[in-house]
């Protein structure tokens, strides 16, 4: 059992909406991929997943985001987890305030890139061939 239990905020955005399905494919890639990253870790658990579908990333007025901030000023969630920087926020100078003061304050761990993570787990599983 680990010492510390990350409660994940799993936070998923895109800026345009995807025709007629009620969640555009990009969002569920987002998820797949945040889900996948947590699931081989025993230190963390998906507390909810935030989307913020058809929502630009300039600002934060954002419905899911806002949810997301109320929870963690309840302390419901201790850790925000995106696919990437960019499905945090567009915005770098804001963006850059929650990460490096907002958070760091509220005791908030942030992971962005989980892809990577993810690529890496794929590629250690692979069999080497001789």
């Amino acid at each position: 059992m680990a010492d510390k239990m990350w409660n994940v905020a799993a936070y998923t955005r895109l800026s345009r909406d995807d025709g007629d399905k009620a969640e555009s494919d990009s969002i569920g890639s987002q998820k797949e991929i945040i889900r996948a990253f947590v699931r081989d870790r025993d230190d963390m658990v998906i507390v909810k997943e935030y989307v913020d579908d058809g929502y630009s990333g300039v600002n934060f007025d954002r419905p899911d985001f806002q949810q997301m901030l109320a929870d963690i000023k309840a302390k419901r969630i201790n850790c925000v987890i995106c696919k990437d920087l960019s499905r945090f926020a567009r915005n770098y100078i804001d963006s850059g305030r929650y990460l490096e003061k907002i958070f760091p304050f509220m005791g908030v761990r942030f992971i962005a890139n989980a892809v990577i993570f993810c690529l890496e787990l794929a590629i250690r599983s692979l069999p080497f061939l001789d």
